[in-house]
């Protein structure tokens, strides 16, 4: 693997950004329109030197949003150590060119305030990412879930604070329904702290947010959309297509289970896959296309196990 030992960025980085950035929302901020995810691949069970590669190609193309959260490894919050070995070796002269977001709300310590939407979990686990990161601030951090039994004003005011302490730039929220995902965008407005981005789970196959109304409403309110698992962790790639591979996510029954993959499922994937050889491209750029082509969204976020893998995707754009 041809790794650069001495880290220069590519000077060509940016020589695409007419196609390669979106506006996020009626806000001031760009947006990669392939963002590149660390929800795995980058945890403590991973090898470094692949992590170091698949960013530096990263941002050699212009991907300037690394997505992080505070329970992403595995270890939980190994992601974040690796981000932090990333900012010391590689990219602390490029910190004001990287747009780094990360998140609180799953479980990720012992006890009653290690997990959920509470003021105390969510200011409490910042300052760990942070440090964990070798990092300030954070551009953007989320309500990584909502809460139904803490108010959604104390989450609210959690990151309003968070925002006018410095210690994030911008607030987001990741994975609310659409009626408390209401409530705390106009609490958030109302507070001078105007939210940026929602964080969902849209692709091809589910279609949930647009479903529901909240891609509607962020692109009513003026609030960016960003789309975690666009490729369905690999359901929308040829790797089902003629069963289950040994070395697979699906194989290792971890995040995706293999009743996911239903007779009628299968058919459909086979279906996609024929209009996308027919069309010129790999499933798994149709389905990123398909994604980016949706109304009121900025992004999409990759994960890649590869500088390979992470190169096929980035093909979506052009």
């Amino acid at each position: 693997m041809n790794i650069k030992q001495h880290y220069e960025a590519a000077e060509s980085r940016y020589e695409t950004s007419e196609v390669l950035y979106e506006r996020c929302g009626r806000s001031g901020v760009l947006l990669p329109k392939v963002s590149l995810g660390f929800w795995h691949n980058f945890g403590g069970v991973d090898p470094y030197e692949r992590s170091r590669a698949i960013t530096h190609y990263a941002f050699d193309h212009g991907i300037t949003h690394f997505d992080l959260a505070n329970n992403y490894g595995p270890p939980y919050g190994t992601a974040e150590e690796t981000m932090g070995r990333l900012m010391d070796d590689d990219f602390r002269p490029y910190r004001d060119e990287l747009f780094i977001s990360s998140k609180a709300g799953y479980d990720m310590w012992p006890g009653p305030y290690g997990n959920w939407g509470s003021r105390k979990y969510l200011m409490a686990s910042l300052d760990q990412s942070l440090r964990r990161m070798h990092i300030d601030y954070v551009d953007l951090f989320y309500s990584h879930r909502f809460d139904p039994n803490t108010p959604i004003e104390e989450t609210a005011q959690a990151l309003v604070d968070i925002v006018r302490s410095g210690k994030a730039l911008y607030a987001g929220i990741s994975n609310w329904p659409l009626e408390p995902l209401k409530i705390a965008e106009r609490y958030l407005r109302e507070h001078d702290v105007p939210l940026l981005i929602y964080q969902g789970r849209l692709n091809m196959i589910d279609r949930v947010p647009q479903e529901t109304g909240i891609t509607a409403f962020c692109k009513e309110q003026g609030i960016g959309f960003i789309s975690y698992s666009p490729l369905a962790q690999g359901l929308l790639t040829d790797r089902y297509l003629n069963g289950i591979p040994q070395d697979s996510r699906m194989a290792r029954n971890s995040s995706l289970p293999k009743e996911r993959l239903t007779p009628e499922l299968l058919s459909q994937l086979q279906a996609w896959q024929q209009e996308a050889v027919a069309q010129g491209q790999t499933m798994a750029e149709k389905a990123l296309r398909w994604v980016l082509q949706q109304e009121g969204v900025t992004s999409v976020l990759v994960g890649a196990s590869s500088v390979e893998q992470l190169e096929k995707n980035l093909r979506c754009i052009f």
